[in-house]
């Protein structure tokens, strides 16, 4: 169970974070859930948290992708919640297309919102993890950044940095207690791949479906309490990456 612990969830108004929020808030925890523009969305969240499970629950509106902006965030969920203890780094976008006539912003403002906004969170809440000798940070990444994935050069190399930079965040917190891992969902329901509903790639997953969000929630919730796993990747892919 996670009861005291105080738990940042970035893009967490909907889809893969909004059930990520709702698992951790079932657990005990207490929810700040930041999103990047739909606060509506983020305090439905939260009064769900709250009313459902009997959790502190707050929503902050925050462009993670900017230095100043997540060192501002961090600093508010602070002054409200005391301290933070895991941090889940779910905010991610797609602009996708063909490498051969991508557009520079759409490569950046990838890269920029799900590697640099990952760094981001990290970095302001470091401190906190450190100071309190324990922490839990888990990144979503995804199996695009394993094998990667055509018409996603942007979004799979964003993703791909995840991994590396959760392993080599892993090695450097691990001897002041701080945890570092990732989830690497697959084809999974929601907003994002209503597009790929029709995917040649779908038929490849060897358990022959698209995933829940729920299960992408499982295993960060089992990230969250597993006091000797650092550095690991968990794939909940159905198989497809194997």
């Amino acid at each position: 169970m996670l009861n005291g612990k105080t738990a940042v969830i970035t893009g967490g108004s909907r889809g893969i974070g909004k059930a990520i929020s709702f698992k951790l808030a079932s657990l005990g925890a207490d929810i700040a859930v930041i999103c990047s523009s739909s606060v509506a969305a983020a305090e439905a969240v939260c009064a769900q948290c709250t009313e459902k499970y009997g959790v502190k629950a707050r929503a902050y509106v925050c462009d993670v992708s900017s230095f100043n902006a997540a060192k501002a965030t961090v600093a508010q969920i602070k002054a409200d919640f005391g301290t933070v203890h895991i941090l889940v780094n779910n905010a991610g976008i797609t602009r996708d297309g063909l490498v051969a006539m991508m557009k520079e912003e759409d490569y950046d403002a990838v890269l920029n919102t799900n590697l640099k906004g990952a760094f981001n969170m990290i970095r302001h809440c470091a401190g906190m993890f450190i100071r309190n000798k324990e922490g839990c940070i888990i990144n979503i990444t995804s199996v695009s950044g394993m094998m990667g994935n055509a018409g996603q050069v942007n979004y799979s190399a964003s993703k791909a940095g995840l991994i590396g930079l959760t392993k080599s965040v892993a090695k450097e917190l691990a001897p002041k207690g701080v945890r570092c891992n990732a989830v690497a969902p697959g084809f999974i329901k929601t907003d994002m791949t209503e597009s790929q509903s029709d995917s040649p790639l779908l038929a490849a997953i060897p358990l022959g479906r698209m995933g829940d969000v729920e299960e992408v929630a499982q295993a960060v919730a089992y990230l969250a309490e597993a006091s000797y796993v650092t550095g690991e990747v968990l794939r909940v892919d159905g198989g497809i990456a194997m």
